[in-house]
């Protein structure tokens, strides 16, 4: 056995375990071959910085930016990856300022609004002060406080503050040099395995020191504040919290200069006296990006939900960054998640929830590194902990739950890039409702390959285990990069999609000017795996001037998808650049067009192509079957873009034999519905009519170019063990029944 057939084996016995947690109907459930990668049916990952042990029971809340009381505890769930501290002036040296003349470099539609960088020492993985969660719990004798970081290489490198008081308490400078005021009767700060408890009027150290406890596994610090030096009683206490970078030779917080040095931080800028505070919690009106105001987008962002921590923080204050917590429901094991109240749990709408991945390459996050291709990419965000964005539509839940809509990120984007956009709202309130999920990709660049591929199911499979969704109304989308996205995996996967629509996307990674190859290999082109979209319609929008996706590529996508005689629809509108659509930020069409397609899971006729170079084994995601057809093995791998291509007819459906295409339709339409005053548009499109009815027979025809190995499920093909088979192959191939005990070898 190969090293990667080893890998294969290994990883697919590990994912072939029921679905555990999920909702029972959220995933497909129907007999194999399942649709899909296996990463989709993984069981939850019991992620450690989630775990609870000693006096800690309540389950996260897991959507950021909210608070609840859950089993007599308060909790507090911060964003991901928004540790960027205050706004002064970015770090020269930052990789995510950009690269002159390349627009799309440097994360330009994943910025963050907070200047702060970190020092080059990798023991700061650019993530050791990101918030996680902060909880509260009260005890006989004392507070007990926990707080959880996303990163924890060494705990005496990070710090943090938490303001202790009542609603009536005054502001105070927090001490150690934080250079951040707070309203405070006490500041607790903990670094390391060390806890300060500062009087905020007089900065006197209490004599009886906190206790701390730190888990690295968990990264969680955990502290006790005694009631003999403060005790809120069962009233209303008010805390604030911010954390940052301990000085250990100092014993200060590590406040940044103007550019990252390896010791300390960068991104000071006009600061005069910045704060030490690289993220602050309590952070419930967190603004969303509009795409719409792109100037102020681009100059102020929010794609991380960290602007108004960012110019909050360059003022040196927590501002209204606090909670105020009641002790009576923490005496009382009050169960409270203030659902869609302030400060509370939102259900509805544009949402940010935290994913526990399967897969942590390293602790933190990596800026300097670069995909585009398609030999995979570990990306910039390599924790165990994923964000992901998430629209839960305002309609009832419909029977049989919600519709599911993928719609993935571009180039230089994050799981933000439609959070507040009406790309996002209108998919997701069309029709029946329809949740919409974006995936972060492990980073901005990782064109859905390897890590970044898998984020994506693994995401879909978290969304499954808190949602009730129909797994027969799934539709996937996106932009640019995300269109790309939208092509891979609809032409590897066909069996899981009902309808797809992509905008602006290049059909190979990176450019695609035929009959050259795209930038990122011919092993990336999609054109070669259209004839998997039989059972999918699919809507192409491109901008006729597109300086990033020349139309050329998308063009000749359509030109075959009509040569195949498959529905599709094709626009092309003027006038306009790469990002005209998304600032336009009109989908109502595309939301049409999606609607609730339901997915044929059974279909008389299959094409597929199987294209091993798109294959990562080691997380779970390879492409070898669709809908009633698996094992599909190449018989000759060795090409640079090696594929295999099968053609399957059953001829016991007997209702219709093939549609009948329309040919291609042209007509002109206009865009006028969106933040522009008007985009005009031409469009192709192909239909089909029904087909003509034909004798049912147990009979399967197979057309097979460059395979060894085929297996059909009969019972879905609604075949007999005694099937007759008719084979059109160009090489050796076997042929084998599943369940039936019959394996025929044709072509030699």
């Amino acid at each position: 056995m190969s090293i990667r057939s080893a890998a294969l084996a290994a990883v697919t016995v590990c994912l072939l375990a029921t679905v555990a947690g999920a909702q029972a109907a959220s995933l497909y459930t129907g007999p194999g071959p399942r649709p899909g990668p296996d990463i989709l049916y993984a069981p939850a990952f019991d992620a450690p910085q989630l775990q609870n042990t000693g006096i800690w029971r309540a389950a996260p809340i897991l959507i950021s930016g909210a608070s609840a009381y859950r089993d007599g505890e308060f909790l507090y769930q911060d964003y991901l990856y928004d540790d960027h501290g205050a706004l002064g002036v970015p770090d020269p040296t930052d990789p995510r300022t950009g690269i002159p003349g390349n627009p799309l470099a440097g994360n330009l539609f994943s910025r963050p609004a907070g200047s702060y960088t970190y020092p080059r020492d990798p023991i700061y993985a650019n993530n050791a002060a990101d918030l996680v969660e902060f909880r509260v719990r009260a005890l006989t004798d004392a507070t007990a406080f926990r707080v959880t970081l996303n990163t924890l290489l060494d705990s005496t490198r990070s710090a943090f503050t938490i303001a202790l008081g009542t609603p009536g308490s005054a502001a105070a400078e927090a001490p150690f040099g934080a250079n951040t005021r707070a309203r405070a009767d006490w500041f607790l700060t903990v670094h390391g395995n060390t806890a300060v408890l500062s009087n905020a009027r007089t900065g006197a150290v209490s004599a009886v020191a906190p206790v701390v406890s730190v888990d690295p596994v968990r990264r969680q610090i955990e502290v006790r504040v005694p009631r003999s030096v403060w005790n809120p009683g069962t009233g209303v206490a008010r805390f604030a919290i911010g954390v940052g970078l301990w000085d250990v030779a100092s014993d200060r917080y590590l406040l940044p200069l103007t550019a990252a040095s390896q010791t300390r931080p960068g991104g000071r800028g006009r600061l005069l006296t910045p704060s030490a505070f690289f993220n602050a919690g309590f952070r419930y009106d967190e603004l969303l990006p509009d795409v719409n105001a792109i100037a102020q987008t681009l100059v102020l962002p929010a794609w991380w939900r960290d602007r108004r921590q960012a110019t909050t923080l360059a003022g040196g204050d927590f501002g209204n960054f606090y909670a105020t917590v009641d002790f009576a429901k923490l005496a009382g094991n009050v169960n409270d998640d203030m659902a869609n109240q302030p400060g509370g749990t939102p259900t509805v709408g544009a949402l940010n929830r935290i994913m526990a991945s399967r897969f942590e390459t390293a602790q933190g996050a990596n800026y300097s590194v670069v995909c585009g291709g398609n030999e995979g990419c570990l990306g910039e965000l390599r924790g165990r902990l994923q964000p992901y964005a998430i629209y839960v539509p305002s309609k009832p839940e419909p029977v049989g739950g919600y519709g599911l809509t993928l719609l993935l990120h571009s180039l230089a984007g994050n799981y933000n890039q439609y959070s507040g956009s009406r790309n996002q709202s209108q998919l997701g309130e069309r029709g029946r409702g329809h949740i919409v999920i974006t995936p972060t990709g492990r980073g901005p660049d990782g064109w859905y390959v390897e890590y970044a591929g898998a984020d994506t199911f693994e995401v879909w499979a978290d969304a499954a285990r808190h949602y009730n969704l129909s797994p027969d109304h799934v539709a996937i989308t996106g932009y640019s990069m995300g269109g790309y996205g939208t092509f891979r995996n609809a032409t590897r996967h066909p069996d899981l999609f009902a309808v797809a629509q992509t905008a602006v996307g290049p059909p190979g990674v990176g450019f695609w000017v035929p009959p050259f190859e795209p930038t990122g290999g011919e092993a990336s082109n999609t054109f070669h795996q259209l004839a998997g979209l039989r059972h999918i319609p699919i809507q192409m929008w491109i901008m006729l001037t597109d300086q990033l996706v020349p139309f050329p590529g998308p063009q000749r996508q359509a030109n075959e998808l009509a040569r195949l005689g498959y529905r599709y629809e094709y626009r092309s509108h003027t006038p306009g650049e790469h990002l005209t659509l998304a600032i336009n930020d009109s989908w109502a069409d595309a939301a049409t067009f999606l609607g609730d397609a339901v997915v044929d899971r059974n279909p008389a006729r299959i094409s597929y192509v199987v294209n091993p170079k798109m294959d990562f084994a080691n997380v779970g995601m390879v492409a070898d079957h669709a809908y009633w057809l698996s094992g599909l093995r190449l018989r000759n791998g060795t090409a640079d873009a090696p594929r295999a291509s099968i053609d399957a007819f059953s001829h016991a459906f007997g209702a219709e034999r093939e549609p009948i295409p329309s040919g291609i339709q042209r007509g002109v339409g206009l865009l006028t519905d969106g933040f522009l005053p008007v985009i005009a548009y031409t469009r192709q499109l192909q239909t089909w009519a029904r087909g003509a009815a034909t004798p049912i027979e147990n009979r399967l025809s197979l057309t097979v170019r460059n395979l060894a190995a085929i297996t059909v499920t009969p019972s879905r093909a609604r075949l007999g063990c005694d099937a007759v088979l008719d084979v059109d192959t160009d090489g050796p191939v076997t042929v084998t029944l599943d369940g039936c005990q019959r394996s025929v070898r044709y072509g030699g």
